[in-house]
């Protein structure tokens, strides 16, 4: 993986503009700690940080390769992510009578861009973020992977675009100011830690939206889907579709193990996972590649702390040790301690660029920090809980009419910490209506579809373009700044599309939750681990951890200079922190974040405002 920075200006010689050129890439060195790389031209400069997964002796970026049948036109590309079918894609264009000079993958994108321009994306399998600027023409394309895993910013002005992987590329340019607007204030008051697709929450960035790509001309810019979920009639049966589901699990995961580098997976003991690892231990076995080292994460002294509730029902230590020694991996149990923890909530924020899940971002950049001591590629099994109907939302009643995204549910405790001023910029239920009204009024209808099925459908469609893009981005940021590429299979955009037409019924086959995903896997993991309850990825329940962010954000409640002080109800704040049930009955976010995420949330956004000396707009 990579890091990703492009200018285009038709009002400024770039080639005098090195050095802020260098600074920008320079902002993306801990997404790519192998190698860096520049390119210049009148109206065109790239920047590329690279981390090293394919032929890393090869394959440096930006890259530059002849238009075909042209002497004068050449195409550059920078370019970060993986295509796992590009084997095949390279043994097309060679037939076509292209010739290759290394074996990574950047090259056959490149080249797949010469041969078939913007439709190559739609021959694309993988994760993907990239740009293509074609000399002769002076024109950019860019494309972002059809489930947005890697991710793409843009900033548009008059005469000049701007992008990077990160805010932090575009904020690095001396004419952008770190500001913020009413509408960025509700991404972050409001929907945070999710977001708008598409939206960049600083005032003037955007996001291109998973399964987009944008065109930049002299003409102007065009955006425009190359790709989105249909609704298809769904034929087979129950034995029929489970067959298809582990077909398309496996050569997902096969093609994901490519790699010149150490790849371990990530394992929690939980169906997903397991059933990931299971499927590389087995890979591994049939090509000789030796053992499969996994990595799990736990925090100190929560064995004495856990509480099994609806959204986790058992610890993962035993499932662990289960799995282990069922497929005889070679297993790293990490841990850490509130003070780890407190500690790497500012280290996440300066990964995002702005709020995210407190403590469950930095629990996962800790552990992908200690896992990068070991591999630089990690499998995970991000995604089967939105693509198989997996969380408890799922199958909730109460969730799935309310009317508003399940993970949600608490706009009332949200509007009540607010001041009035923020309340009135940002008017938080209007803003909660009208984005989930969005949402909605994209599913793709299937006519004749029951009711029933169209509820679940539509639950299925806000998880996998509205909360599934939040795991991700969290997935991305925290691991690309430590150095680890990690890779999801279940994001694959053909297992995504098949999946999608399943039934309601039918996904949950044996009348268990993910239960098309069970039987495909039977025969793969052990019958107790195949129908485990679904446990979410592991949070700390120590108390001295609650004690910890409530202390530190009351000291910065007694601080009048803090820039959250305009922002939010000082008082209902300090009422909430010093409450009976702040640690068990504040529904904050989702299923993850309650009482000691919100302090720690306002500790990211007080800490944010500082850190980017936001200006506020």
């Amino acid at each position: 993986m990579c890091g990703i920075i492009g200018w285009i200006d038709w009002r400024t010689d770039l080639t005098q503009q090195a050095d802020v050129l260098e600074r920008m890439t320079e902002t993306m060195e801990l997404r790519g700690p192998d190698a860096s790389g520049t390119w210049l031209s009148r109206h065109c400069a790239f920047g590329h940080r690279r981390l090293s997964v394919m032929d890393p002796a090869n394959g440096a970026q930006p890259m530059v390769r002849p238009v075909k049948r042209s002497e004068d036109q050449d195409c550059v590309v920078v370019y970060n992510g993986e295509l796992y079918n590009a084997p095949e894609l390279k043994r097309e264009l060679e037939s076509l009578g292209y010739a290759f000079r290394t074996s990574c993958d950047t090259e056959v994108l490149l080249q797949a861009y010469v041969e078939w321009g913007p439709a190559c994306v739609e021959k694309f399998n993988g994760i993907f973020a990239f740009a293509v600027w074609n000399t002769e023409e002076e024109r950019l394309f860019m494309a972002r992977d059809r489930l947005g895993v890697k991710p793409l910013f843009y900033r548009r002005e008059e005469g000049r675009l701007l992008f990077g992987s990160e805010p932090k590329v575009i904020l690095a340019h001396p004419d952008v100011q770190p500001e913020i607007d009413g509408e960025g204030l509700a991404e972050i008051f409001v929907l945070g830690p999710a977001r708008t697709p598409g939206h960049g929450v600083w005032r003037g960035m955007a996001e291109l939206k998973p399964g987009h790509a944008l065109t930049y001309d002299r003409d102007g810019m065009k955006i425009s889907a190359y790709w989105k979920l249909e609704s298809r009639p769904h034929e087979e049966g129950e034995g029929e579709t489970a067959e298809r589901v582990g077909a398309l699990l496996t050569d997902t995961l096969e093609r994901q193990l490519a790699s010149d580098v150490p790849v371990c997976t990530l394992l929690s003991g939980g169906l997903d996972s397991s059933a990931l690892t299971a499927l590389a231990v087995a890979y591994y076995n049939r090509t000789a590649q030796g053992t499969v080292h996994t990595y799990s994460v736990d925090y100190a002294d929560n064995d004495k702390h856990f509480k099994a509730h609806a959204f986790q029902p058992n610890a993962d230590a035993p499932w662990i040790a289960r799995m282990v020694d069922h497929l005889s991996t070679e297993h790293h149990p990490i841990q850490f301690d509130t003070p780890d923890l407190v500690e790497a909530l500012e280290t996440a924020v300066l990964a995002k660029d702005y709020p995210g899940m407190a403590d469950i971002d930095a629990s996962l950049y800790l552990f992908c920090r200690e896992i990068k001591k070991g591999a630089t590629v990690a499998i995970s099994g991000e995604a089967a809980d939105e693509i198989f109907g997996g969380y408890p939302w799922f199958h909730r009643q109460e969730a799935l009419e309310a009317e508003t995204f399940p993970w949600s549910l608490s706009a009332d405790l949200r509007e009540s910490i607010l001041s009035p001023e923020l309340l009135g910029k940002v008017k938080p239920k209007e803003y909660l209506g009208d984005r989930y009204a969005q949402a909605v009024g994209e599913v793709p209808a299937l006519a004749g579809e029951s009711e029933e099925r169209r509820r679940m459908r539509r639950m299925s469609y806000l998880n996998i373009t509205r909360f599934m893009p939040t795991l991700l981005d969290r997935k991305d940021r925290m691991s690309m700044a430590a150095g680890l590429e990690v890779r999801v299979p279940y994001c694959d955009h053909r297992l995504v599309e098949y999946v999608w037409n399943i039934p309601w019924e039918l996904k949950m086959a044996g009348d268990r939750e993910k239960g098309i995903l069970r039987r495909s896997l039977e025969g793969v993991l052990p019958h107790d681990v195949l129908y485990r309850k679904k446990s979410p990825y592991p949070k700390t329940h120590n108390p001295n951890y609650l004690s910890a962010v409530r202390d530190r954000l009351l000291e910065r409640l007694d601080d009048p200079s803090s820039p959250l002080f305009p922002l939010i109800d000082v008082r209902r704040v300090r009422e909430i922190a010093v409450s009976a049930d702040a640690n068990t009955n504040l529904p904050w976010f989702g299923q993850l974040m309650s009482g000691p995420q919100l302090f720690a949330y306002l500790l990211q956004v007080d800490f944010w405002l500082r850190h980017y000396k936001v200006k506020i707009v």
